[in-house]
Order: structure tokens, then C-alpha cells, then sequence
């Protein structure tokens, strides 16, 4: 029986290989006792790494842990290039690539870095004409894309280890590490394929602070996976913070707007507390006025 609960936070799990981002939350989901639970951006089953799992009435805050940088740490094998362009497609071309240098390899990032045009892979889960391209694919189907505007914020080369480069990606949501390596493959001729992923953060939630999937079981077994409960407004913490008082955060409950106190400034969103501390809405500034955006209840 589904758990009757409160809960309201969100999870950092530290992914691992296998298991695609939709296994994870129906394994979460069984093991909590709560069908309400949904993650914050898709990591391919071969991915590791921060998976955000918002838990309750935090997965209407997905979309603001979805729209944060991220990191990634990814393998890249020059020499072979696969259809889906990672190691869990069929291998298309070989080409040598034993004359590329350490050297070679960090002038080839260079055009990758600052905002870049980007073609998406076949295999991914972008709609075209009301389908997903991995289902055109699948059947057979190489169909044009168009290429999409991501920034790669910075591309560091961590290691080189013939012929595979370890690299680290500080970029824009919506980037796809498997089409960044299979262009670095082309730019240096060799043909090239995302060997490993791991998404070492997203936004504040570093893979580090992650709880390891195994730890996770054993909790969701013992009924303590509590302790994994992150605060929900973390999710908008780079939001700035207005404290209101009983009336208005009253108020901001039942949908009203409210005055805003301080001097008129921009229009835009802020994470919204009650004098107690308790996080009450996100609201969106209009001109003097608090408006309610996402109300959370006591």
C-alpha cells in the first residue's frame, strides 16, 4: 500500500551504470511507499552521477533543478564511432587514431568552448513531426535535426590515455555530451564515441554529496530514507529570499497577491519564507506586487 505521507524534498542519488533515470524513481517510488516522485533530468542508463529525485509536492520544482549547469566527467575513445554514439551502440567506423597527442587533443576543444551549435544524436528522445528520434532511428530512419544552441561554459582535458581523453564539461542544460564527443572525433579525424558519463553535478548537488544507490536500498529497507531528504527549496535557493508576515503569507496561501514592502524592482521570481522559516511559495514580482507562482502548503 502507498505510503500516506508529508514528504516533501528532494533526493541526490549518485546513479549507477544500468538502470535508466525512470528505473530509479519506479525502484524509489516501491521502496518509499510514495508514488509521487519524479526526476529532475534524464541521465542515460551508461551514466552515472547526480540524479535529483523530487519527492511530494517538490517534483512542481524539477524544472528550475532541470534549468541549472551542469557538470559532467566524460570518456572519450577516439578511433571508433558507434550509432548512438556511446559504447552501448553498434560500432560504424574505425579509423587509427594512434598518431593523436595530448597536444592535438586540447587545440581540437578550443572551438568547443562559449556558446556552440549542436546537433543532437538520433538516439535520443528529442520529438520530430510527433515522434521520438530514437524511435525513427530504430527503425531504420537518419533524418535531418537541427542543430540547437548550448554553451559549453568550460571544457578542461583531465587526462590522456591513448586513445582515450578524460574530459570535464561545465555546460548549459540541454547539452549532449555523446554529440560532443563524436564532433571532437570528427574535428580530429578520427571518429570518436562517449566511452563514460558520470554528472558530477547539477546546479548546487554535486555527486559527491550524493548518497550511493546501495546505501539508498538499505535505507528504503529499514524505513530510515529519510535522512536522504533534502530540504526542498534548494531547488530555488539561487532565487533571492523575501521573509512575509503571518497576513501575507496567509494571504500568499489562498492564491492572493500581495504588496511588496521593499522598494519596486524588477519583475522576476523569489523564494518566499514565513517568519518561522517555513518555505511558502515561489512568487514572481509584479511591479509593487507579490504574485503566487508555486504555493506549497503546511
Amino acid at each position: 500500500m502507498a505510503e500516506r505521507s508529508t514528504a516533501f524534498g528532494l533526493l541526490n542519488v549518485n546513479k549507477p551504470a544500468g538502470p535508466t533515470s525512470h528505473d530509479i524513481v519506479a525502484r524509489v517510488r516501491r521502496g518509499t511507499g510514495i508514488k509521487k516522485i519524479g526526476h529532475a533530468g534524464t541521465l542515460d542508463p551508461m551514466a552515472t552521477g547526480v540524479l535529483i529525485l523530487c519527492v511530494g509536492a517538490a517534483t512542481r520544482l524539477s524544472e528550475y533543478v532541470m534549468a541549472s549547469r551542469k557538470v559532467y566527467r566524460a570518456r572519450v575513445h577516439f578511433g571508433v564511432e558507434t550509432d548512438t554514439y556511446d559504447a552501448e551502440g553498434a560500432v560504424v567506423a574505425e579509423q587509427p587514431a594512434d598518431h593523436l597527442t595530448r597536444e592535438a587533443v586540447e587545440a581540437a576543444l578550443d572551438p568547443f568552448r562559449g556558446e556552440i551549435e549542436q546537433v543532437p544524436p538520433m538516439y535520443s528522445a528529442i520529438q520530430q513531426g510527433g515522434r521520438r528520434l530514437y524511435d525513427l532511428a530504430r527503425a531504420g530512419q537518419d533524418v535531418p535535426r537541427e542543430a540547437r544552441a548550448v554553451t559549453i561554459f568550460r571544457l578542461d582535458l583531465l587526462a590522456w590515455e591513448p586513445p582515450v581523453a578524460t574530459l570535464e564539461v561545465a555546460c548549459s542544460p540541454g547539452t549532449y555530451i555523446r554529440s560532443l564527443a563524436h564532433d571532437l572525433g570528427e574535428a580530429l579525424g578520427t571518429g570518436a564515441h562517449l566511452a563514460a558519463l558520470e554528472r558530477a553535478a547539477s546546479g548546487r548537488f554535486t555527486v559527491e554529496d550524493a548518497v550511493k544507490w546501495d546505501a539508498l536500498e538499505a535505507a528504503m529497507a529499514d524505513g530510515t530514507w529519510r535522512r536522504w531528504l533534502l530540504p526542498a527549496d534548494l531547488a530555488v535557493a539561487d532565487l533571492p529570499r523575501v521573509t512575509l508576515d503571518a497576513e501575507q503569507a496567509a494571504a500568499i496561501r489562498h492564491g492572493q497577491w500581495i504588496p511588496a514592502v521593499d522598494p519596486p524592482g524588477d519583475d522576476g521570481l523569489a523564494r518566499a519564507y514565513d517568519e518561522a522559516g517555513a518555505f511558502v511559495a515561489v512568487v514572481e514580482r509584479k511591479g509593487a506586487h507579490w504574485k503566487p507562482h508555486k504555493v506549497f502548503q503546511p
